[in-house]
C-alpha cells in the first residue's frame, strides 16, 4: 500500500506542479546559475546508495584560492526561501517515481554517515528515505541529532498509511509556518560526527 500510495500521489504531483517546477527551474537558472539541479549519492533502504535530487539553493562563490565559500556565504535570499518553503525538494518526487525514496520517511542523509551510526540509529535504513519524515514535522534542523533518530526509529517501528497521511498534512503546516528550517547558528543542521 505505501509504494502504490506514494505512485498515486507523485504522478497527481507532477501532473499538478509541472507549472510551478518549470517557474522554479527558469528562476534558479536565472539567479543562481547551472546546473539548476543539485545532484547527491545518499544512502537509501539498507543504506543502498543512489542520486538524490533538488533544486539548487547556493552559488559556486569561491574564495581567492579557488575553494568554495562557507554555506552561509554562499546561500542566497532565493536560496533561502526556496529551503524555507521546501519548493527545493519537489525534484525528490522523480526519486519517488523511481522507488529510491518514499513520500514519508526518514530523510537520506550523507553516504559518510554510515559508519558513524550505531546499531540503534542504523534502524532508520529499514525503509526507504522520504522527501518528509517524522522528524521534519517534530523540529526538522533545529533538534538535535540523537533526538532526530529517536523519531526516524520511532517512524520505522510504528509506519502505516495513515501516519503518512498524518505527516504529509503536518508537513504541509510546517511549510506554512516555516518551522525549524536550520539549526542553531546553522545553515541547516550540523554536521553528524558520531557518537562519541
Amino acid at each position: 500500500m505505501k509504494r502504490l500510495f506514494d505512485l498515486l500521489v507523485s504522478l497527481v504531483a507532477l501532473a499538478l506542479l509541472w507549472p510551478v517546477l518549470l517557474a522554479l527551474y527558469v528562476l534558479v537558472a536565472v539567479k543562481l546559475g547551472r546546473p539548476v539541479l543539485f545532484s547527491q549519492v545518499r544512502p537509501g533502504k539498507h543504506g543502498r546508495p543512489f542520486r538524490m535530487y533538488k533544486f539548487r539553493t547556493m552559488t559556486d562563490a569561491r574564495d581567492s584560492d579557488g575553494e568554495l565559500l562557507p554555506d552561509a556565504q554562499r546561500i542566497t535570499p532565493f536560496g533561502q526561501f526556496l529551503r524555507s518553503t521546501s519548493l527545493d525538494e519537489l525534484p525528490e518526487l522523480w526519486n519517488v517515481l523511481k522507488g529510491e525514496m518514499s513520500l514519508v520517511g526518514p530523510r537520506p542523509l550523507l553516504m559518510e554517515y554510515l559508519p558513524l551510526y550505531s546499531e540503534y540509529q542504523r534502524r532508520r535504513h529499514e525503509t526507504p528515505p522520504g522527501i518528509t519524515g517524522w522528524a521534519q514535522v517534530n523540529g526538522r534542523n533545529a533538534i538535535s541529532w540523537q533526538q532526530k533518530f529517536n523519531y526516524d526509529v520511532w517512524y520505522v517501528e510504528h509506519q502505516s498509511l495513515l501516519l503518512d497521511i498524518r505527516i504529509l498534512w503536518l508537513t504541509v503546516l510546517r511549510v506554512v509556518q516555516r518551522d525549524g528550517i536550520s539549526g542553531q547558528g546553522e545553515v541547516t543542521m550540523s554536521k553528524f560526527e558520531g557518537n562519541s
